[in-house]
């Protein structure tokens, strides 16, 4: 399944860090950000949990770009 949120990021380097630290959560299968349109694009991984996962894609970001923002 895939799935749009909104972000909030400063840069697009900073979008890129997001992308790669949401690429490595377990249950995602794949991930796009966009510093253009300030979306993030990410699909599931067959039977994971999504709301599960993108607390910790949530979190994972945070750790590489303190002061992003995924709305949920």
């Amino acid at each position: 399944m895939k799935k749009s949120y909104k972000i909030d990021v400063d840069c697009a380097n900073c979008a890129n860090l997001m992308e790669d630290a949401a690429k490595k959560t377990a249950g995602v299968k794949d991930c796009i950000v966009s510093f253009m349109t300030l979306k993030m694009k990410v699909e599931f991984e067959e039977g994971a949990d999504e709301g599960a996962v993108m607390q910790a894609v949530r979190a994972n970001c945070k750790k590489v770009e303190s002061d992003c923002e995924i709305y949920l």
